[in-house]
């Protein structure tokens, strides 16, 4: 209860001033432009944002496309790289390579489509924040 009545004292001891009003009114504006410059730059970076994304998502799909093409182009029977070498594990590399890079091509496929996704929830998120504070 003290605390109150010190923190009512504290607020009606205070005794604002006023200047002059011209110059408020050109501090004013100058916070307002530095504000709307803020507003503009933000919402450029957000459609910089958005274009690099799309271009990403085309290329991936493209990149994807083509890469998977060309393995599944090849015939069955014959692995994609050959070695003159005889081990058990280079056997089975060689034996597998088809499948293999398939699947790492789809690994990497997913990881590029996951960090897309991700940008565009940042960006979403840019976009309520910016309604939400404007």
């Amino acid at each position: 209860m003290t605390k109150d009545k010190a923190i009512e004292e504290l607020f009606l001891a205070q005794t604002p001033h006023f200047d002059d009003n011209a110059d408020f009114m050109a501090r004013l504006t100058k916070r307002l432009d530095a504000v709307e410059y803020i507003k503009q730059h933000q919402e450029a970076t957000i459609r910089r944002y958005k274009m690099a994304t799309v271009a990403a998502f085309v290329v991936g799909i493209i990149s994807g496309a083509i890469c998977i093409a060309f393995v599944l182009s090849m015939p069955a029977n014959v692995p994609l790289f050959t070695i003159k070498v005889h081990s058990n594990i280079l056997l089975w590399l060689l034996e597998n390579s088809r499948f293999i890079a398939t699947a790492v091509l789809g690994l990497l496929m997913s990881f590029g489509l996951a960090s897309v996704i991700s940008n565009i929830q940042d960006l979403m998120l840019m976009r309520r924040k910016q309604m939400v504070c404007p």
